[in-house]
């Protein structure tokens, strides 16, 4: 059987185009060394005439942010009924929304950082000193603000201060119209892999990320050498198995395909807490996902390879 003809989508118009990008040149390299055909497609006004016009065996969605985990694309890849790799649009849509994702988290059994989530709008309407002032009396301090979507921690801030709050919430605004204000929880972090087998989906090892500056914020993710990363995680093993067991149940709860990303923090105690799940994890030179395929004795290009298969088969 001939090797598939992969599209890999990355780009787009989010706030993390960037980051796409560097995942999707990283991905492409990695499949053209296992002898397949990659095409490399911005995802713009121009995808849907290329898919229809070139018809790949299978596209990869290497996208970050926005379109590409909300869902959009892939019910766009699902209309013209491209084969591809990852997360249907239904599960995309059950883990892009953060409050959602928690919720239904909790309800299943797990752990994870008390938290509100407000729009924008309830602050003008009813006064943001009050709602501030209750957040505050509800969760206590330290708490992170976060965009209720997106990724790459953009607009995440975290408040040791109360007068502190109103700036953080602007800058937190500033990404999207409604925030998730969550308690915050000192202890290690971590971030899980699970990729889907034959035998179905199962955690890599855990990678244990330590910032330099305390917060896993934007800069500390994308800027080499501002955090260490242990591959595997300094974690004993029943902790180990705890957060890959967190990790795919949280892929599983969600409906998530293929492969994802579950990031959790672990208390002194050993409690392990579920933060978010990432349908499209990144792929770039300091990201996660990479160094657990490392970890687990396995490649970036042998493991999206198998996922190509995978989805092509899923079409036929």
């Amino acid at each position: 059987m001939a090797e598939p003809t992969v599209a890999v989508l990355a780009g787009g118009l989010s706030h993390e185009r960037e980051v796409s990008l560097r995942s999707g040149r990283r991905l492409s390299v990695a499949l053209r060394e296992e002898g397949l055909t990659v095409r490399e497609w911005d995802t713009d006004s121009g995808l849907l005439d290329r898919l229809k016009a070139e018809k790949p065996d299978a596209a990869v969605v290497a996208l970050h942010g926005g379109e590409g985990e909300n869902g959009s694309v892939q019910t766009v890849l699902e209309m013209l009924g491209v084969p591809f790799v990852g997360t249907s649009s239904d599960g995309c849509r059950r883990a892009w929304d953060k409050p959602i994702a928690k919720a239904l988290a909790a309800e299943a059994g797990f752990t994870t950082p008390e938290w509100v989530s407000l729009p924008h709008s309830t602050f003008r309407e009813l006064g943001a000193r009050q709602v501030l002032d209750a957040m505050v009396e509800r969760l206590g301090l330290p708490l992170i603000l976060k965009p209720d979507q997106g990724g790459s921690a953009l607009g995440a801030q975290v408040v040791r201060d109360a007068a502190d709050l109103p700036a953080a919430m602007v800058g937190c605004f500033a990404y999207g119209d409604t925030v998730l204000a969550e308690r915050l929880v000192d202890g290690v972090e971590v971030s899980v892999t699970v990729v889907e087998r034959d035998g179905g989906p199962e955690a890599l090892p855990a990678v244990e990320i330590v910032p330099e500056g305390g917060v896993y914020d934007y800069t500390a993710r994308y800027t080499a050498g501002l955090t260490d990363f242990f591959a595997p995680a300094r974690l004993t093993e029943d902790t180990a198995a705890a957060v890959g067991e967190l990790a795919v149940g949280a892929h599983t709860l969600l409906g998530l395909r293929d492969i994802s990303r579950t990031d959790a923090m672990i208390t002194a105690d050993g409690t392990v807490h579920f933060l978010e799940v990432n349908s499209s994890p990144g792929l770039t030179e300091t990201s996660t996902v990479p160094m657990a395929l490392e970890a687990a004795g396995t490649s970036l290009g042998g493991v999206f390879a198998d996922l190509v298969q995978r989805a092509v088969a899923r079409a036929s």
